[in-house]
């Protein structure tokens, strides 16, 4: 890892320090709560804490699949809590939160992957604190048509679903994912509730060439995705995918100015971007973009 990097962690490792992400760790511990923010060891924790963002994820922190770039929990789940909905949604008001970002692992043990319970979450936040907007990201749900549809009739602001890499390196990094089925996922997203900003995310420094990314983000703009993220992949361990490696910053921001330049609403490309990173902002400066045309 390049020292500019290094260092960039370090700062966002110290903000974990001050008295606002630590107040922010007590409500999670508090409420009983799983956070991708520490699931997947995310390297912004410290940053996004101080900003009062968070990303909650609901249905446990195991995942059924087994990816090897992800540091989620590999084994058998337990069955959905009855009692999240209402325990999220007291969370993100009690904590103040203007924007939720909503997480799972893949559920493929539940028949309809989660979407019902997912749902019920959203529909809690919105019942306890409406001015609150809220992001799902979501699983594949193994391409399951009606299992999006009660995941959008809960009326999000945004619908997420990860690409993760180009489809080269499907094979080797995204087990059990289907690169098609990802992007029909999106596609039908936008089909269904056209008015809903669709949202996805992939990695760099697995060994992709500038190219298949340039080619990826034709083939999101395809199925009308609107908002994309662009971040360094960073080996949870060495058992994990291993790192190829580590692009310098001018490379982010070319390859944002080449998605907005496709017809992408938002973009965020940097190091430390993940799917949920400011989302908020990322969302905010959307809105703006769609007004503007």
């Amino acid at each position: 890892m390049p020292q500019w990097l290094k260092n960039l962690v370090g700062r966002n490792k110290a903000a974990l320090r001050s008295n606002t992400a630590l107040h922010a760790q007590q409500s999670i511990d508090r409420h009983l709560l799983h956070t991708v923010c520490h699931a997947a060891r995310c390297p912004n924790r410290g940053e996004c804490f101080n900003c009062g963002d968070a990303t909650f994820m609901v249905l446990g922190d195991i995942c059924t699949r087994g990816c090897r770039f992800c540091a989620v929990t590999k084994a058998s789940p337990l069955p959905p809590d009855d009692t999240e909905p209402i325990r999220v949604a007291e969370a993100v008001k009690e904590w103040g939160i203007r924007y939720a970002v909503l997480t799972m692992p893949t559920r493929d043990d539940l028949k309809d992957g989660g979407a019902a319970h997912f749902a019920r979450v959203i529909q809690a936040i919105k019942t306890r604190a409406p001015q609150v907007k809220v992001e799902p990201l979501i699983s594949d749900l193994r391409g399951d048509e009606e299992a999006l549809k009660t995941i959008l009739n809960a009326k999000p602001e945004v619908l997420a679903h990860n690409v993760e890499t180009v489809p080269a390196l499907y094979a080797a990094v995204r087990v059990g994912a289907d690169y098609r089925r990802t992007l029909k996922l999106l596609e039908n997203a936008k089909k269904i509730a056209p008015t809903i900003f669709t949202k996805t995310g992939f990695m760099v420094g697995l060994g992709e060439t500038d190219e298949q990314i340039k080619a990826l983000m034709r083939d999101l703009r395809s199925v009308g995705v609107d908002l994309l993220t662009i971040g360094q992949y960073l080996a949870p361990s060495a058992a994990h995918y291993p790192v190829v490696r580590y692009p310098d910053p001018a490379e982010y921001r070319a390859w944002e100015e080449y998605a907005l330049s496709v017809g992408f609403k938002a973009a965020a490309s940097g190091p430390l971007v993940r799917s949920s990173y400011r989302a908020g902002a990322l969302y905010a400066r959307a809105c703006l973009t769609a007004v503007s045309k």
